[in-house]
């Protein structure tokens, strides 16, 4: 593992720093639209919780996409790149006082944003204590900004990975923090190829989440080389660069803002079966959209297949369903999924039509009986 002071020593991260940290100072001063908030409509409870985050911090967000998985009341979750706390202040409402947010950053600028607003907050939200707490560090680097091995639930990042120019060591070290059956669920920028030096190099590219996008098909091999699940796609949208000095840079490449979920699971060979969604999480107790291939309705028998059966049956959903053998007797056939694109490009051309840029988690609340505990 490459020490702190390696990574200080970073030419990325210190031009990284400088963009983040001096050259914007509000969502306005973008170039793209790769990390702009989505147009679309959020789900309520997740309006009710940004209206009450302080305006210094919302003016100095710069995500990509929406980064809200389900069932989250008393989890412990890390943000990788939390920037100025938008994430963190919002996810601190939905985990309850019970719960906690990490974030972690390693722009200064940012971090001192997200601190002047702690009190602030707490206050807002009602809590007798904080549950929020802002560590300076790298996200190639986890364990020496003295964050435990095997400490989170979930792990979220919002158009941060793309920035890292060691993507390989920002998931290891995920890997390593999150609990057994624990999950990354992140947005972020991929292309559809690899992308060459000259747009790697790229300053304001990179900056603007651009030049450090992986190929999506890079981020299945990585991830399967850590020891993670297969990524589970979600949702996927259309970027687009309408500067014309960068877009001349760019040449072909394509980009595309998606999220995905990875889960740390028992390696095995789990076979495909039935499963009812018992309906318990708060938000979601008609239909609970998992990814862009499930979507489960409560009480209705689905067939799902051996990786996502595993990760069901491992991680905090456990609880939320019943699992039946192939053939059970509740439902001869069950439900099968509907067909979804592996590939994100395409995914954001099946999906309805959405504000460039944009992506969607998923919708729960806080009140889930059946999450972290």
């Amino acid at each position: 593992m490459a020490d702190k002071t390696s990574y200080e020593d970073t030419v990325v991260h210190l031009d990284v720093k400088d963009y983040y940290g001096k050259k914007l100072q509000k969502t306005s001063d973008l170039k793209s639209n790769a990390c702009v908030t989505p147009a679309q409509p959020y789900p309520k409870f997740i309006l009710q919780a940004l209206k009450k985050v302080h305006p210094d911090v919302t003016d100095r967000y710069y995500g990509c996409g929406l980064v809200v998985p389900e069932c989250l009341e008393g989890c412990r979750i890390l943000d990788l790149g939390c920037g100025s706390g938008r994430d963190c202040y919002m996810l601190s409402q939905l985990v309850g006082e019970a719960g906690h947010v990490t974030g972690i950053d390693m722009t200064e600028d940012q971090l001192d944003v997200a601190r002047k607003h702690v009190d602030f907050h707490m206050k807002e939200f009602g809590y007798k204590k904080p549950n929020v707490t802002f560590v300076q560090g790298y996200i190639e680097a986890l364990t020496e900004a003295a964050l435990e091995k095997k400490s989170f639930d979930i792990i979220i990042s919002n158009c941060v990975v793309n920035l890292s120019p060691d993507k390989k060591r920002v998931l290891i070290e995920a890997y390593s923090v999150l609990k057994d059956g624990g999950e990354l669920y992140f947005s972020d920028i991929y292309s559809n190829g690899r992308l060459t030096e000259e747009i790697k190099s790229h300053k304001i590219l990179w900056g603007e989440c651009i030049g450090g996008a992986l190929w999506y098909k890079d981020l299945l091999q990585l991830a399967e080389q850590v020891g993670f699940s297969p990524p589970r796609l979600v949702t996927a949208s259309i970027v687009t660069v309408d500067n014309k000095e960068l877009q001349a840079i760019l040449g072909d490449f394509k980009f595309v803002s998606a999220t995905y979920r990875l889960f740390k699971i028992p390696k095995g060979s789990p076979k495909p079966c039935k499963v009812i969604y018992n309906g318990n999480i708060t938000g979601a107790e008609d239909t609970l959209q998992f990814d862009c291939q499930y979507i489960f309705k409560t009480g209705q028998v689905m067939e799902v297949d051996g990786e996502l059966a595993a990760i069901l049956t491992h991680s905090r959903f456990a609880e939320d369903f019943t699992f039946q053998p192939p053939g059970g007797s509740c439902d001869p056939c069950g439900v099968k999924p509907k067909v979804c694109s592996e590939d994100p490009f395409e995914l954001a051309l099946q999906l309805p039509k959405q504000s460039p840029g944009s992506t969607t988690g998923g919708c729960c609340s806080t009140q889930s009986a059946t999450c972290c505990k």
